[in-house]
């Protein structure tokens, strides 16, 4: 249980972190209005993650050679995670003065969510594969996992709009960008670990 508690805590606070269009939307909320309006942009994620993980875990299983399936998923999901480490190297933080600002909601932050290719990539390639790797163990371990994401991918950007509201110069300083690149760095050892756990599924003992 406690793996995928760690699990859950590296890639939602990761996910959480990293620059992207959720990210910017809770930032720009928050120049624009205040931390309360960051804050529900902020909790989007939970809303539209849920039907993905749902229609992602009564589509899997009924698949033919289902292991096999999951096993190639988690060789992709892998890739995707890799590209996220490598752009997290890469990150020169958030320029707030190059953010075009708009008037933005929670119904627009849960638009721009679905329309985000990463949620998708990351429960079906990623996600769904640990939580049945979790379900191994237990229903325990799986709601640890799952819980843990949330807690911290909704959690970070909950602090990062109160923080953007005290001092808009954080996202562009260098101790968001050592965060981030540090994350990038966890992002490229759990790649690895992907790899292998796709391996396994496949029936390539590593």
């Amino acid at each position: 249980m406690l793996e995928h508690l760690i699990q859950g805590t590296l890639l939602g606070l990761a996910a959480g972190v990293a620059p992207g269009p959720l990210l910017v939307l809770v930032v720009t909320e928050t120049i624009r209005h205040n931390a309360a309006a960051g804050i529900k942009v902020a909790l989007a994620p939970m809303i539209t993650d849920v039907p993905i993980i749902t229609l992602a875990m009564l589509v899997l299983p009924r698949l033919p050679h289902f292991e096999i399936i999951l096993g190639a998923v988690s060789l992709i999901g892998a890739l995707f995670i890799g590209y996220l480490a490598y752009d997290s190297f890469r990150t020169e933080g958030i320029h707030l003065n190059s953010v075009d600002i708009k008037p933005q909601s929670l119904k627009k932050g849960v638009i721009t969510n679905l329309l985000n290719p990463h949620p998708y990539v990351f429960w079906l390639g990623v996600g769904v594969p640990l939580i049945y790797k979790a379900l191994q163990t237990g229903y325990a371990g799986a709601a640890a996992f799952i819980g843990s994401f949330f807690v911290f991918i909704v959690g970070s950007k909950v602090v990062l709009a109160l923080i953007v509201n005290q001092s808009r110069s954080f996202l562009s300083g260098p101790v968001y960008i050592y965060i981030v690149r540090a994350l990038g760095l966890l992002l490229a050892l759990f790649a690895f670990i992907l790899i292998r756990d796709g391996l396994k599924f496949i029936g390539i003992g590593w």
